[in-house]
């Protein structure tokens, strides 16, 4: 559906334009219209639906290129839109990695070609994420790149970070470092959360220790530089009061969550589940609620998926052979609906602005995160808060291996409209 259309009687939420009520929201041409663009246009009713502004996902792995067998770009955007998102952040760790304009504009293209959610590539820190050499910012950033990272791995020495930091800023003030915070020597052959629970099950930890010690040097080099820092995947405690003191400091550094960290702990792997197996890992009760208050006092930022799609053979291996990483796009607004929101952990109003407003603001996504005012890119997730659904494959995605599998959640995307095409109608894929 395109052209002209009129949603009805929907509440809507905007972070961007704090308003939370019930009203129409007419689409024209593309763009959000105003109330004479009523006359004529197509009623679509939203009784009892959400209208939002489009989720933005700070840190999603598709996997093109080098592994197409686990995702594409469009096969993960369209994962994508199915979850109500409109725009993504693909991280650099492809095959060759994104430390160059030609591969960053390879995935650009591709996103282009697909049409179902706005790409924004992200950019190595280091050359073939080594961790030693700085990758071309300059030449990324002319190519639109706005945020930077070697995910999957620290960046090993505060030498070279606080150079990035510094280096970065050379290309303009709204450009990002976004760090993967563990110790690589304190991790290393270690699958899951250090404690008790890895000590039953017989399986080497991943100290918490190992995110603290990272979260703190990255601080103390961005309150040096000046830099711009996001901290990615926060999944303890003691990091979220760093976060804390920094932010107060006034040091600029935003961090996200994930849903599965704010869902599960470790306890959840009494059963060797591959799929709740992931870096930074499940932690502890008292991590995952300390998670939580920080999202709802805004210590963190957004909610991010690290959507990482694996082979179905992958991870059917054994828990310590298995890779790390689950699936996230066509969850994350169920999740944080049902685990967050439904309790009262957070506000509907401020979930929708940890998914979208923030995060499009973080990523420099301009056109997205709302608000969702006459002549803005009509690009929105229309949903049911109420519908109830079961986790089950097959997915969109190409890959199965969610931590979600099997769980109940409520509220269910409808409609996914990107610059006023339906990408997603009555909950499907339109393409």
């Amino acid at each position: 559906m395109s052209g002209r259309y009129l949603f009805a009687g929907g509440r809507v939420i905007d972070p961007a334009a704090g308003i939370d009520e019930v009203r129409d929201v007419a689409v024209a041409d593309g763009v959000i219209a105003g109330p004479e663009a009523a006359a004529g246009a197509e009623l679509i009713d939203a009784d009892g639906l959400v209208i939002a502004p489009g989720l933005a996902d700070l840190h999603a792995h598709l996997r093109e290129p080098g592994d197409e067998h686990k995702e594409t770009v469009e096969t993960g955007t369209r994962a994508a839109a199915a979850g109500g998102y409109t725009a993504v952040a693909a991280m650099a760790n492809t095959r060759p990695v994104a430390d160059n304009a030609s591969v960053v504009q390879a995935v650009r293209d591709r996103a282009a070609e697909a049409g179902l959610c706005d790409v924004f590539p992200v950019g190595a820190i280091t050359r073939g994420l080594e961790g030693e050499v700085l990758a071309e910012f300059g030449e990324m950033a002319a190519a639109g790149v706005r945020m930077f990272s070697d995910d999957g791995h620290a960046v090993p020495t505060a030498r070279v970070l606080r150079n990035a930091l510094t280096y970065i800023q050379a290309f303009g003030d709204d450009l990002v470092i976004a760090e993967h915070a563990e110790d690589a020597s304190l991790v290393e052959g270690g699958h899951m959360h250090e404690g008790v629970r890895s000590a039953s099950l017989g399986l080497a930890g991943r100290p918490a220790e190992a995110e603290e010690i990272v979260v703190a040097r990255d601080l103390a080099l961005a309150r040096a530089t000046g830099g711009r820092l996001h901290l990615c995947h926060v999944s303890t405690a003691r990091a979220v009061e760093l976060i804390r003191r920094a932010k107060a400091d006034g040091v600029r550094v935003t961090a996200e969550v994930t849903p599965h960290h704010l869902t599960f702990t470790d306890e959840d792997l009494d059963t060797y589940d591959t799929n709740r197996k992931m870096h930074p890992p499940l932690r502890s009760s008292e991590d995952r609620d300390a998670l939580r208050a920080a999202l709802a006092d805004g210590t963190i930022d957004a909610v991010a998926t690290d959507h990482a799609p694996h082979a179905i053979e992958e991870k059917e291996a054994e828990f310590d052979r298995a890779p790390p990483g689950t699936i996230g796009l066509e969850t994350a607004l169920a999740a944080i609906l049902t685990e967050l929101v439904e309790p009262g952990h957070v506000s509907l109003a401020r979930a929708i602005d940890a998914l979208s407003t923030t995060p499009a603001r973080i990523l420099g996504a301009s056109d997205h995160g709302g608000p969702i005012e006459p002549g803005r890119p009509a690009n929105l997730v229309v949903f049911d808060p109420e519908r109830e659904w079961v986790v089950e494959a097959p997915f969109v995605s190409k890959a199965r291996n969610s931590a979600f599998l099997g769980a109940r959640l409520r509220g269910a995307v409808v409609a996914t409209v990107l610059r006023g095409e339906f990408v997603v109608a009555d909950g499907k894929p339109t393409r």
